[in-house]
């Protein structure tokens, strides 16, 4: 495989919050605890703080966990130096359907990379995937889209309905199981890698995805099949032992409630000042909880706590502050932390020294922060994850004939078919055209210097007469190119096929197409390449062309 790469600032649709992080990190320091370098994760490791019975204890949860995902010796191996006393390189994402965008998978790669960097450093860590099955967005997890064959391919489950009819939209995704509608789209999905080549990949993704599993098992056991003999830990927060582990964490944030919630006020604020936009909306009502109702008191849902002077609500259910204390106390698993929490609460229980992110949250951690410093004292090093777009030979082949580049496509849709159109004049007439316009344009020139010997006041009109009469030139030099489209429809093939792989939607190929179709293409020494890339000292979004 060849590669080329980008900086991050060089990608569309990057925060400048994210961007200043990586490049001026004088202009945020405020916002964050640790420049993003090995040498601050190598401070952050030496300086931690974690109890030996907390390490054990989150071991023990976690190995139970790990076995019932199918994870192999090497993730249990791994969890005996966690017990032991090996920091945490963490990183997570969403439980999207057959994986969810390609960019879970490299966070996760990102990890192992990390953790294995700093093993050879001398710092023991492992990596650990932190799945966001308390998510409550079903919408987000329940479809993902596959390039193949040349095009793309949706894959969605129809969101379920509770007993009482009521939409489940609003309970955990790592509870909802994925019913007898995914059997059709499993059976589709690993038709389609056994026609690739890949058996074993299909094996995984079936076992995996059955109608019985739920968003978050059968995501953890599609990754505990695809990471085999890389030691990724994966983590199920929705686990209640987990819940009564985090209990301390969670009673001081709820005891804490009016500073934490004035803390974030104030940091919003200087985000604001500062330019940049907060990523989590906080107002003057807003906790850093959620309610996890119990399954047999109500439907499950997953409900936002607000508070005012009467106490703290969640749907129908309020507590007094006294109450609501006392209730995150005895019982911690019916509460779950927000967006700005979470990572705390991660933090709490996991030895963490770095975590890996993406743009957006790298972004929102500059509000975390005060969260950190107020109920953690510490907070790992934030690094960004390694970004790839996967350029296959065909695809490799349409940008060298149109001379184009990636980062083109980006660009948009119409100016890549201007593009395309005048790449496809022939050689012969495109050369004309240009010996045409050459001449022209010093005939114009010659005739101009004339006329404004004549009469000076013409030059306005000599440069606009050029002006016209080489955009009518390009014009008919595209209108040349469209007629030939037209006979073949070639373009436009060559167009959907490089937008559909390269740039879907008009996002990252990253953020829009799932992995697995690129597993199987590549084969089993996908991951080792990708692996070569995951790395600190290769930061940035790399572009892997000609794969099969």
């Amino acid at each position: 495989m060849d590669c080329r790469a980008l900086a991050f600032r060089q990608l569309p649709h990057q925060p400048k919050l994210f961007l200043d992080y990586l490049d001026h990190f004088s202009r945020v320091e405020s916002f964050y605890l640790h420049k993003p370098t090995m040498k601050s994760v190598r401070r952050e490791a030496e300086a931690l703080v974690y109890t030996s019975d907390r390490a054990d204890n989150i071991a023990q949860i976690l190995r139970k966990q790990n076995a019932t995902f199918g994870s192999d010796a090497q993730t249990q191996a791994n969890l005996d130096r966690l017990a032991n006393g090996a920091v945490a390189v963490v990183s997570g994402q969403q439980v999207g359907l057959f994986g969810g965008p390609s960019y879970a998978i490299y966070k996760a790669l990102m990890a192992i990379a990390v953790a294995k960097e700093l093993t050879r450093d001398g710092i023991d860590a492992v990596p650990i995937f932190w799945m966001a099955t308390e998510d409550h967005d079903l919408d987000e997890v329940r479809h993902t889209t596959w390039f193949h064959d040349g095009r793309s391919t949706h894959f969605e489950l129809p969101a379920p309905a509770a007993s009482n009819g009521n939409h489940v939209a609003s309970q955990p995704v790592g509870r909802i199981a994925l019913g007898p509608a995914s059997s059709d789209i499993v059976r589709e999905a690993s038709d389609l890698l056994e026609q690739q080549g890949s058996p074993r990949l299909a094996h995984i993704l079936r076992a995996s995805y059955a109608p019985n599993e739920t968003y978050g098992s059968a995501f953890a056991k599609l990754f505990a099949g695809i990471f085999a003999g890389r030691g990724l830990i994966l983590l199920d927060p929705l686990d209640p032992e987990l819940h009564r582990l985090a209990a301390p964490i969670l009673q001081q944030a709820a005891q804490q409630r009016d500073k934490l919630n004035e803390l974030l006020l104030a940091r919003g604020k200087d985000l604001e000042k500062a330019g940049y936009a907060a990523q989590v909306k906080v107002t003057a009502k807003s906790t850093v909880f959620f309610y996890l109702e119990p399954a047999d008191a109500g439907d499950g849902s997953r409900q936002v706590i607000t508070a005012d002077a009467r106490g703290f609500h969640a749907g129908a259910k309020s507590w007094s502050a006294e109450e609501f204390a006392q209730a995150v106390a005895a019982t911690p698993e019916n509460f779950s932390p927000n967006a700005l929490f979470r990572p705390v609460v991660q933090d709490f229980l996991l030895p963490t020294v770095a975590y890996i992110g993406g743009a957006a949250e790298i972004s929102y951690f500059a509000q975390s922060s005060v969260l950190y410093r107020d109920l953690l004292n510490r907070m790992p090093v934030m690094l960004p994850r390694s970004g790839f777009t996967l350029v296959d030979v065909k695809a490799a082949k349409l940008l060298k004939q149109y001379k184009l580049t990636v980062e083109d496509l980006w660009r948009g849709s119409q100016e890549l078919r201007r593009h395309l159109e005048r790449a496809s004049v022939p050689k012969a007439l495109a050369e004309q055209f240009e010996d045409e316009q050459k001449d022209l344009t010093k005939t114009l020139a010659k005739l101009g210097k004339q006329i404004e010997k004549l009469d000076p006041t013409l030059q306005g009109a000599v440069s606009t007469a050029q002006r016209k009469i080489t955009f009518q030139l390009d014009k008919l030099r595209r209108k040349t190119g469209r007629a030939l489209d037209q006979k073949s429809a070639v373009l436009a093939a060559h167009q959907q096929f490089l937008e559909s792989q390269l740039y879907p939607h008009n996002a990252l190929q990253s953020r829009e197409l799932n992995f697995l179709p690129f597993l199987s293409r590549i084969g089993p020494t996908a991951l080792d390449e990708l692996q070569k890339f995951s790395s600190t000292k290769k930061l940035g979004h790399h572009f892997i062309l000609q794969w099969p």
